[in-house]
């Protein structure tokens, strides 16, 4: 019996008493989780930048392709693992970098790092969680994981967060370029809720030695300007190709850049050094109106050319959309909302039950359509439409 049978019989023998303990789809995840959040917690999750717009296009852009199954075909044996810069992965899914964790559920990030651990799911760890680097590869031990980085102002404060994740076993350094400036996210606006303000996701500033050299009082004496220094750091406007050039040569880890969308920028990021990228427009968060990263990636994949891996993410919800993303010619897909979701209902419990429902369906799905290998998964299984729903 397959995994993903398991997994889906599991639902069934247990019935009622399953039901009760957690939702199936995502719609029911993300409800779930308005029920049991704050105004505030919620809307910084679920809401996007201005109109929404770009998040719409996330979603639109996957709905516009249609799966094209081949019957007759031996899928006894399934393998959906992939590899990833050298290391292997259970599953074509990583768990994207996500903040401030402890608004969801006071086990944070530990609950995200331990059920990835658990279940063999890459992790990549956010710049602004709300535990520290080295707390989280304490608990994940060999377990795959990559740390997110939003490169300070400061160069000295770059290098220590540099040497931090190496020092840490961290195996790649993710490099997000597309949020220098906080988005106009008007369900946060309107909540007038911005996390870091209460102390939340400050972990790896407030333990590092250079940023905390910088500060006149800690940040037990005065959280405020610590929270503000920190954020001044983080909101890097002189950025540039110039900049990540150097980033590149204070660390012997591979860098992948995340918030590409435009193919032109994919070839100056491996010009200029990245080992991968992410096409990815922030979850919708941060350019209003912006393209759809599933309407990006074919062109960036066909710039590329092979040259380094692509991952991309935005809107990705269901087996059938990692599907779409692999086909396109994605090495992998990122998922961020929904085990966030998960991680709101249930800690380590609701994310570890988001991944092996997203596992199963990947698995379904990829035997359903006559593959029995992901890396067998290609252009010729998908159809375009015109007019998507």
């Amino acid at each position: 019996m397959h995994r993903s049978e398991q997994i889906q019989m599991s639902f069934y023998e247990l019935g009622d008493e399953r039901a009760k303990q957690f939702p199936v789809s995502f719609t029911d995840w993300e409800a779930k989780a308005r029920e049991l959040l704050a105004a505030g917690p919620f809307g910084y999750v679920f809401g996007g930048a201005g109109a929404g717009d770009t998040m719409e296009a996330n979603l639109r852009g996957l709905r516009q392709y249609r799966l094209q199954p081949r019957i007759c075909c031996d899928v006894s044996e399934t393998d959906i693992g992939i590899e990833l810069l050298g290391r292997k992965a259970n599953v074509p899914f990583l768990l994207a970098p996500i903040g401030v964790n402890s608004i969801f559920h006071p086990d944070s990030e530990m609950a995200v790092a331990k059920a990835a651990a658990k279940l063999g799911v890459p992790y990549v760890l956010s710049n602004v969680s709300s535990t520290s680097m080295e707390k989280i590869a304490d608990t994940m031990g060999e377990a795959l994981r990559w740390f997110q980085l939003y490169p300070p102002r400061n160069e000295e404060l770059t290098r220590s967060f540099l040497r931090r994740a190496e020092q840490s076993g961290y195996s790649a350094i993710v490099v997000t370029v597309d949020s220098t400036l906080l988005g106009w996210r008007e369900t946060d606006l309107h909540n007038a809720y911005l996390p870091f303000l209460e102390g939340h996701g400050m972990a790896n500033y407030f333990s590092d030695p250079v940023f905390l050299s910088q500060l006149k009082q800690s940040p037990e004496d005065d959280l405020k300007q610590a929270v503000l220094k920190a954020l001044s750091e983080g909101n890097n406007t002189r950025l540039s190709w110039k900049h990540f050039s150097t980033l590149r040569d204070w660390t012997k880890l591979p860098i992948l850049l995340k918030g590409i969308t435009h193919p032109h920028d994919a070839l100056l990021a491996i010009e200029h050094g990245a080992d991968g990228i992410i096409v990815s427009n922030h979850g919708g968060r941060q350019l209003d109106g912006a393209i759809g990263t599933i309407e990006a990636l074919p062109e960036i994949i066909k710039s590329v050319s092979d040259k380094v891996p692509i991952i991309v993410d935005g809107g990705f919800r269901r087996g059938a959309d990692i599907l779409k993303g692999i086909a396109l010619g994605a090495t992998a897909v990122q998922i961020g909302r929904p085990y966030i979701y998960g991680l709101a209902v249930g800690g380590q419990a609701g994310v570890e039950q988001v991944i092996l429902n997203l596992t199963a369906e990947t698995e379904l799905q990829l035997a359903i359509s006559g593959k029995s290998r992901i890396r067998d998964v290609d252009r010729s299984m998908i159809w375009k439409i015109d007019q998507p729903l």
